[in-house]
C-alpha cells in the first residue's frame, strides 16, 4: 500500500458526519448548503442529458464552457484569458489541485503550505513527491508574517499552495498580504497554485482579487475555481482552471491521465450559469451575509467568542486558552446533538487547538434548531 494514503486517517468531515447521523444531530460540520442551487442551471443540466451530447467531451472541456469561463472572469475580475490556450475544465477543484501538483513537482521540490489548510493539500503534495514547508497564519485575522515567509521559502521552493478566501477560517487576504506573497513568489521563481473556490462567497469587505491579477504574477499562477461553490451545487464537481499557456500544457497532460473529461451535461449547465447576471451574485452574497449574521449573533448571545468571518460558508469560535477543540466537538455532537469541526484538523504541525468551525450555509430553521440545542446544552 502507498504509505501516503494507507497511513492517512479518515477525514474529520467523514468522522463528524457519521457522528452527526448516529446522534441525530444538526450537521453544521461539513460544508454544503441547504439551498438546491439555481433552477435555471439545474434545468439546463437535465435538458442537456435528454437532448445534448452524452459521449466523451473534448479533453480540455466543452468550448462553450471554456469561452464562458474566460468571459466570466473577464467581466467579474478583469482577467483577460485566451479560452483556447489558458482555460481547462476538470472534475472538481480537488482534481485540479492534484493535477497541478503532479504536473509541476519533481521529487524533492518544496511546496509552501499555509495553516490552517484544507485537509487534501498535504497528502496530495506528498504523493506528488513534494516536501512541505509550513507557514502558520497569525491572529488577529489569519494574516501572513514576513519572517514566517522568509523561513519557508528557499532555493528548492517550486510551488505555493494558496487558498483565498481561506477555508476553514472564513477570511479573505487583504491586498497587502497578496503583494507580500507575490514578492516571494517572484524572488524564488515559484508557481502559485491558487485555490480560489470561494471567490464568489466574499460577503464582507472588498471583492475577491485573484493573485493572478497582481503585477508580474500572470504567468506564475494556476487559478482554480469551482462551479459547485459558485452555484451551491457541491456534488457536481466541476473545476475551472486558468493558467498561462506554458503552464497549461503541463496541466492538461496531468488532467488527460487523471479523469480526461467531465460530464458534458454539467459543463453545459455551468456555461449557462456563468452567464447569469450580476443580480445572481449579489443575491448569493446577501444570502451568505444573512445566514452568517444569524448564526454569529446567536452564538455570541450564548457567550461564544465568534471570530470575524467575511467569506466562505464558515465561521469560527475561539474556546480560549487550554481548550481542546476535538474533545469539545465530540461532546457537542453527542450531548448537544450539533456537529461542528475542530480547526486543529486543518493543521499538520503546531496545531491550533482552541478554535471550532461551524457551517452557516443552512436554512433559517436549521440554524435556529442548532442554536436552540446549544442553548439547552450550555
Amino acid at each position: 500500500m502507498n504509505s501516503v494514503f494507507s497511513g492517512s486517517a479518515t477525514t474529520v468531515f467523514e468522522t463528524m458526519s457519521r457522528l452527526a447521523k448516529a446522534n441525530d444531530a444538526v450537521n453544521l460540520g461539513q460544508g454544503f448548503p441547504d439551498d438546491p442551487g439555481p433552477e435555471e442551471v439545474r434545468r439546463a443540466a437535465a435538458e442537456s442529458v435528454l437532448s445534448g451530447w452524452n459521449q466523451y467531451p473534448p479533453m480540455l472541456g466543452l468550448p462553450e464552457l471554456r469561452r464562458a469561463i474566460a468571459a466570466h472572469y473577464g467581466r467579474m475580475q478583469g482577467l483577460e484569458l485566451d479560452w483556447e490556450k489558458e482555460v481547462l475544465v476538470t472534475s472538481g477543484a480537488t482534481e485540479a489541485l492534484a493535477g497541478a501538483l503532479l504536473a509541476l513537482l519533481e521529487p524533492g521540490d518544496e511546496v509552501v503550505l499555509f495553516q490552517p489548510m484544507y485537509d487534501a493539500y498535504l497528502p496530495l503534495v506528498l504523493r506528488a513527491g513534494g516536501v512541505p514547508r509550513f507557514v502558520n497564519l497569525r491572529q488577529p485575522g489569519w494574516r501572513m508574517n514576513e519572517e514566517d515567509l522568509k523561513r519557508a521559502f528557499g532555493p528548492k521552493t517550486k510551488a505555493v499552495l494558496f487558498n483565498d478566501p481561506l477555508n476553514p477560517a472564513g477570511s479573505a487576504f487583504p491586498r497587502e498580504d497578496l503583494e507580500l506573497l507575490g514578492r516571494y513568489i517572484l524572488k524564488y521563481k515559484a508557481v502559485a497554485i491558487c485555490d480560489e473556490v470561494w471567490e464568489h462567497s466574499v460577503f464582507e469587505g472588498p471583492a475577491h482579487v485573484p493573485l493572478m491579477a497582481l503585477p508580474g504574477l500572470r504567468d506564475r499562477c494556476v487559478k482554480i475555481g469551482s462551479a459547485g461553490k459558485i452555484f451551491s451545487l457541491t456534488g457536481w464537481k466541476v473545476g475551472l482552471v486558468c493558467a498561462a499557456p506554458e503552464l497549461m500544457k503541463a496541466l492538461s497532460k496531468a488532467h488527460q491521465y487523471l479523469t480526461f473529461s467531465t460530464p458534458p451535461n454539467l459543463q453545459a449547465a455551468v456555461a449557462c450559469g456563468l452567464a447569469l447576471g450580476d443580480g445572481y451574485y449579489r443575491g448569493l452574497k446577501d444570502s451568505l451575509r444573512a445566514s452568517h449574521d444569524r448564526l454569529a449573533k446567536g452564538l455570541e448571545g450564548l457567550g461564544y467568542k465568534v471570530l470575524p468571518s467575511q467569506a466562505t460558508y464558515f465561521l469560527s469560535v475561539d474556546l480560549g486558552p487550554g481548550a481542546d477543540d476535538a474533545a469539545f466537538c465530540e461532546r457537542l455532537v453527542r450531548e448537544a446533538r450539533v456537529a461542528a469541526i475542530p480547526v486543529s484538523a486543518f493543521y499538520a504541525v503546531d496545531h491550533q487547538r482552541s478554535i471550532v468551525r461551524f457551517c452557516f450555509a443552512k436554512k433559517e430553521a436549521t440554524l435556529a434548531e442548532a442554536l436552540r440545542r446549544l442553548a439547552a446544552w450550555k
